[in-house]
C-alpha cells in the first residue's frame, strides 16, 4: 500500500506533468502564431506526450487504491521572442521535471515502496530522452538561427515528428 507522504508527492507531480503540457501547449500556440508549423506541431506533441505521463500517474495512484488530488494549474507564458528562446526554456524545464522525478525515486527508496520505484525507472528513462532531444534541437537551431533557409528546413523537420 502507498504511504499518504508517497500519495501526496505523486499528486504534486500529477500537477507538474500537467503544468509542463499547459507550457507546450502555450509554447505550440505561440510558435503558431508566430508562422512555425513545424515547431508548433513538435510542442502539440510534447503537450499531448506531458498529459499521457500525468495520466500515467493517475493510473498507477488508482492501482493502489490512493486518492488522485487534481489542484490548479499555474499560469504559464504566453509569448517567446523565437523558437531558441522556446527551446532553451524547454531544456531548462525537463532539467527540473528530472529533478522531481530524482526527489521522488529518492522518497520511494526511504520508504521501501518498490512497487512506485519500479514506475519511476520508467520517468527515469523517459527524462534522459527528454533532455536530449530538447538539447539536440537547441543545438541545431543555435547553428542555423541566422540562416533562414536552413531554419526552414528544421522547423520542417520538427513538423514531420
Amino acid at each position: 500500500m502507498i504511504s499518504e507522504k508517497m500519495q501526496g508527492a505523486i499528486n504534486a507531480q500529477i500537477n507538474a506533468e500537467m503544468w509542463s503540457a499547459y507550457l507546450y501547449l502555450s509554447m505550440s500556440l505561440d510558435a503558431a502564431n508566430k508562422g512555425f508549423k513545424g515547431v508548433a506541431h513538435w510542442y502539440r506533441k510534447q503537450y499531448e506526450e506531458e498529459m499521457a505521463h500525468a495520466f500515467k500517474f493517475v493510473s498507477y495512484l488508482e492501482s493502489q487504491l490512493a486518492k488522485v488530488e487534481l489542484k490548479p494549474i499555474e499560469a504559464v507564458p504566453a509569448t517567446w521572442e523565437c523558437p531558441v528562446k522556446m527551446f532553451e526554456e524547454t531544456l531548462k524545464h525537463e532539467k527540473k521535471v528530472t529533478s522531481l522525478i530524482v526527489n521522488l525515486c529518492d522518497l520511494a527508496a526511504a520508504e521501501k515502496d518498490y512497487a512506485t520505484a519500479n514506475l519511476l525507472q520508467w520517468y527515469i528513462n523517459e527524462q534522459v530522452e527528454e533532455e536530449e532531444s530538447a538539447s539536440e534541437i537547441l543545438d541545431a537551431m543555435k547553428c542555423v538561427s541566422d540562416n533562414k533557409a536552413a531554419f526552414y528546413m528544421l522547423d520542417k523537420e520538427l513538423g514531420a515528428r
